[in-house]
């Protein structure tokens, strides 16, 4: 049997990148055999509100994150904002600067760290095109966000 991989922010993008039935099989697979917590969508938009609470909605429905738990829906925030940094290159706005962006996310829960003492972890990975509002005048773009429950 092969090893899993415990990286979870790779396992986060490997898994934004996915775009097949059976390599999405493979990796939840994966993240199953390690007890891990994951879900996957998209969304596009305008506004950095509706792309955060696309993200947040996912989690709470899949029940990766509990809502009435502070530390979770902290811990979740955090990591996508973080991972919006990337995908807005640090300016972490859209629609006020006339751009759009159109992205594919992940979630992934789990302990990624031997001794189980390090507890929890969150990982945000956001993948997909950034940029004017006008189909042709868009860029890829990719970012992660890690953070501690």
């Amino acid at each position: 049997m092969n090893q899993v991989d415990t990286k979870i922010g790779r396992q986060a993008v490997m898994y934004t990148f996915s775009n097949s039935e059976a390599e999405d099989s493979r990796i939840e697979n994966g993240m199953q055999q390690l007890g891990w917590q994951f879900g996957k969508g998209k969304v596009g938009s305008m506004e950095f509100q509706k792309i955060v609470a696309a993200i947040e909605t996912l989690a709470k429905r899949q029940g990766i994150v509990n809502q009435d738990i502070y530390r979770e829906m902290h811990a979740l925030y955090h990591a996508i904002i973080e991972a919006m940094q990337g995908v807005t290159r640090g300016q972490v706005e859209l629609g006020g600067m006339l751009r759009t962006a159109g992205l594919r996310f992940a979630i992934v829960r789990g302990t990624p760290y031997e001794n189980a003492a390090e507890g929890e972890w969150i990982a945000v990975a956001v993948y997909g095109t950034i940029g004017a509002p006008v189909r042709g005048f868009e860029h890829e773009a990719i970012g992660l966000g890690i953070n501690h429950i």
